[in-house]
This record gives structure tokens, C-alpha cells and sequence, in this order.
């Protein structure tokens, strides 16, 4: 398998498809690189190398027991990308993966990125707080953090609803996006998935947003159950210098594997690539 040793000894998997400008693809929470099949395939035929990696503890990197933070999580990247000398690069990140980017320009640069889509991103923060009141309430943490450490196959099949909305009427979401869902979550380590339920609730990326010196796209649905939009996306937008900011009505929080908003998303990441 292709695979990046990092700094600390953890073999970080990946997938590179297509040649051209690259674009490398940061998955989220608790998912792996096989979460963005759709738009590797996407770019890689519109003449882009399309990249995508597991996070440490996720699908099939090492299964460490530590290093769940989002200080480790960049420096993973940044050592992927070293790795792989990759420069001009667009990197695309989707929730959780959204501060593994932001921190990652916060602790390395951009020295090596030109552009960046935070898809559904945990950006700024994401607890409610005096100053976020629109953020998630700790409770909602603890109830995570609660049911990978109970039952986390059963909790994954019932996560998977409001991950992609599919408890609304009208859902696109498949059966098939929620099976997927269920097999990436069960290949994350139970430490990984309650460490990082820390990490993402509570990191704070406001000053790492505030260095961004490139051009950035924000998407998020209007109807994501699991990253609320005006506590993350909307914020985001107003602190990335120039960021362009597109709302997908009824959009879920996995929007780009559900049918039409995938497509759209697809439609709207090859625009901005081409710019």
C-alpha cells in the first residue's frame, strides 16, 4: 500500500489518482480517504492528480493510541505533502478535516498550498459559548463520546441519519451512503473517535483562519444536523480574507456523498479549481 511514515513512526495511507495540479483531499470525523471517491475520480478526469489520505487511527494508517490533536493532525499533513513535494497545491477539507487545514497554514504556511475549500468545516470553533452561542453544547460531546464507548456499531448506524439528514422527508440520502458511513466509522480505533470528539469540540481555530493569505471557498448546507452553519461556515467565511461562501439549501452534512448535492459539489470544486 502507498504509504507516508511520519516524523513519529505512524505510516499514514493515501491514494494519488491523475496527473496535473494537485489537490488533496483531508476527510472527516469518522471517516477515511475513501469518503471522497467521487471527487477523486472528478478531478483526476478533469486533469488533476487527486490526493487523499487516513488520518492516523483511521482506516488503514497505524492505529496509534495517541496524537489525537490537531498540532499532531498538521504536522501528519505537513509530512504527506513534504513527502510527496507537493506545491500549488488546493487542499480540500471536510469537517473535522477543516481544522487539520486550518491548523496546518496556522503552524506551516501556505507556502506550498494555492487555494482552499473548507467543506462543512468545524471552523472557527465549534462548543457554545458566551461568545458562540450558536455552537453545539457540551452535552451533545458527551452523548459522542458516550456511545462509541458503549455500542459504537449500532451508535454509527444511528449517527449516520443526521450525518447525511436522511431523517427528513424527501432525503436523497441512500442506503448505500449510510452503509458506507457505518464501514469507515467501524475502522477508526474507539480512541481515536473519543479523542477526537475532544479535539474537534474544542479547538479553537480563529487565529488560524485569521493567516490565510489565499483564495478559499466555504460550503455548507443549510441543513447540516452535526456542524451547524452559522456557528462554523458563516463565521469562516468572515475571517478568511476574501472567502467566498456558498450555502446548499437542505444541504446535509455530508452533502458530498449524497446524490445531486454531490453533483453540485463536484460542479462548484472543479469551477473554483479552474480559476
Amino acid at each position: 500500500m502507498p504509504v507516508c511514515t511520519t516524523r513519529d513512526g505512524v505510516e499514514i495511507f493515501y491514494k494519488d489518482w491523475g496527473q496535473g495540479r494537485p489537490v488533496l483531499f483531508i476527510h472527516g470525523w469518522p471517516l477515511n480517504g475513501d469518503a471522497w471517491h467521487d471527487q477523486l475520480k472528478a478531478v483526476a478526469d478533469a486533469g488533476f492528480r487527486g490526493i487523499a489520505h487516513d488520518r492516523r487511527g483511521h482506516g488503514r494508517s497505524t492505529p496509534v493510541w495517541d496524537g489525537y490533536d490537531f498540532d499532531t493532525f498538521a504536522d501528519d499533513l505537513n509530512d504527506l505533502m513534504t513527502y510527496l513535494d507537493l506545491r500549488d497545491v488546493t487542499l480540500v477539507a471536510h469537517s473535522m478535516g477543516g481544522g487539520e487545514l486550518a491548523r496546518y497554514i496556522g503552524r506551516h504556511g501556505t507556502g506550498r498550498v494555492r487555494s482552499a475549500v473548507l467543506l462543512s468545516a468545524i471552523t472557527p470553533v465549534m462548543t457554545k459559548s458566551r461568545t458562540n452561542p450558536e455552537g453545539v453544547p457540551d452535552e451533545v460531546f458527551d452523548t459522542l463520546k458516550s456511545g462509541i464507548l458503549e455500542e459504537r456499531s449500532q451508535f454509527w448506524k444511528d449517527t449516520a441519519e443526521g450525518f447525511f439528514s436522511a431523517d427528513r422527508p424527501g432525503t436523497k440520502a441512500t442506503q448505500g451512503n449510510k452503509d458506507a458511513f457505518w464501514y469507515m466509522a467501524m475502522a477508526q480505533t474507539i480512541e481515536g473517535g473519543v479523542r477526537c470528539v475532544d479535539a474537534f469540540g474544542y479547538t479553537d481555530f480563529t487565529d488560524d483562519l485569521k493567516a490565510f493569505d489565499i483564495p478559499t471557498l466555504v460550503v455548507h448546507g443549510d441543513d447540516d444536523q452535526i456542524v451547524p452553519l452559522d456557528a462554523t461556515g458563516r463565521k469562516a467565511a468572515k475571517l478568511i480574507p476574501g472567502a467566498d461562501l456558498k450555502v446548499y439549501e437542505g444541504g446535509s452534512h455530508g452533502l458530498a456523498m449524497v446524490p445531486g448535492d454531490k453533483k453540485r459539489f463536484n460542479d462548484d470544486l472543479l469551477e473554483f479549481l479552474r480559476r
